[in-house]
Formats: C-alpha cells, structure tokens, sequence
C-alpha cells in the first residue's frame, strides 16, 4: 500500500491532493496546524473512500514539530512513499512594507521546511528505488512577484534539480505550479482579489488531477489551465526587463506609505 504524507493538509490543495490520493487506495498522514479540520478530513476520506489516513498534527515552524514530521518520514517500518510539501502562506503588502519577522517565518515554511522535509524522506526513496516527492509551488515564481514569488522560483528550480539526482533510483519528483486557485491562500494573505475575473480562477482538484496525471507521465513540471501554460511560456520567452517593468505595475505601497501597518 502506498503511504503518501501531505502538508498543509487541512484544507485548499492540501485536502485536495488527500482527496486525489485516496481516491487511488493511497493510505495518508495529514499534516497541519489545526488538529480538528484534520480529523474532519480524515473522517469525510474514510466515509467516501475507505482511506486509512493518519493525523499529524504540527506547527512546521516550531522545530520541534517540524522534528516530529521528519522522523515520521524517516521511518523505515512505516515507509512513507510519496511526500507533498504543500504547507504555505503569502502576505498582503510588497516586501519594503511587510514587517522583516513575517518575511523570514514565509521564507522558513516556504523554502526551510520543504528542504529539511525532502531531505528526511530521501534516504528511504532511494533505498526502495521508489516513491516520488511534490513540491507545490506558484506561478508567481516564473517572474518578478516580490519574496513569496522569489521563494516560489526557489522551489521549482530545486525540484527540477532534485529530479536530475533522483532519476537513477527510479524516484520521481515534481514542481506543482498552479495560479490562481480558489482556496483559503488569499484571505488567510489579506489580499484584495476582487477585481480578479472568474476565468483566472481554478479549482483545487482540477489542479491536483493534473498534477497526478503529470507525476504519472515523469513530466517535471505540473501547471494546470491552457491561460496559465501560455503564462509560463511567455515568462520563459519575453525579455526579462520588459517583464519586470510589467510587473511593477501590479505592486504598490500600502494606501499609507511604508509606515502603515
């Protein structure tokens, strides 16, 4: 039986990719903050898909938590085969207007936790010649979209390179790289996305069906919505000045200035 760990399990992707994983008999260790939106998922995976799905709750940035998920991903008698590190948050104002604390602890969960998590779970994939890693990034970090958008890039680039070092143990990883999707993420982040149009926005599973078709295929990279495929392309094509000055459009200071809070 395939044991797959999700983080940020609780709810948006993360409750998503449980639902897309035990849909195919995976059994699950649910990672999140809040321990009773993890029993509820538990519970709702159990009634509609028979699913053995264990609870971890864990703050992934208290070390001590952040201990606990790695050991349980260590463990040799209970393997877990497939990680998902999918646990994140943005912030609402551009990075010279967001207090230096809130950067760092986005910087942790967002890049730290993902780097320690993969390397607790690798000596086990290797050893079995199977198993995959996901690592969910954005959109946001194929240009200039400030620190969550910097930190994304850093999670795509260290999938694709972990993919290369992992392909001769027959382990299999992906950068999961949805845009906008319809979530907690931004009201949790405090961002105004209401002039958005409904066309920019995608569903939780249909990101996560693709992600698992694109796993399956060995692709290295997952982005869901034929919009947001052109999306990427042209961030690869078009000059990177052109970009950034685009770019710079759609960031602003606080009403403020930099002192409101």
């Amino acid at each position: 039986m395939t044991t797959v760990l999700i983080t940020g399990a609780s709810s948006g992707l993360g409750a998503a990719f449980a639902r897309g994983f035990a849909a195919k008999g995976c059994d699950l260790v649910l990672v999140a903050r809040d321990k009773d939106r993890l029993d509820a998922v538990a519970e709702a995976l159990g009634r509609e898909f028979g699913t053995a799905a264990e609870v971890l709750p864990a703050d992934l940035l208290d070390a001590g938590d952040r201990a606990a998920v790695a050991e349980r991903l260590a463990e040799r008698a209970r393997p877990v085969d497939i990680l998902v590190n999918n646990a994140g948050f943005g912030l609402p104002a551009p990075f010279p207007y967001s207090p230096v604390e809130d950067e760092e602890r986005m910087l942790d969960l967002l890049v730290k936790v993902p780097l320690l998590l993969t390397h607790a779970v690798l000596p086990g994939l290797r050893e079995r010649r199977r198993g995959a890693v996901l690592n969910v990034s954005s959109v946001a970090g194929l240009l200039p979209t400030g620190t969550y958008g910097a930190a994304k890039a850093w999670v795509t680039a260290f999938s694709e390179s972990l993919r290369v070092d992992m392909e001769p143990y027959g382990v299999r990883v992906l950068a999961v790289v949805p845009g906008f999707t319809r979530t907690e993420f931004q009201e949790r982040a405090g961002m105004d996305v209401s002039s958005l149009r409904d066309a920019v926005w995608l569903e939780p599973d249909a990101v996560v069906d693709r992600a698992l078709r694109d796993l399956a295929l060995r692709r290295p990279v997952s982005i869901t919505g034929g919009r947001y495929r052109a999306y990427a392309f042209a961030a690869r094509h078009l000059p990177r000045g052109f970009v950034a000055r685009k770019m710079a459009r759609t960031r602003r200071a606080p009403a403020g200035g930099p002192d409101e809070r």
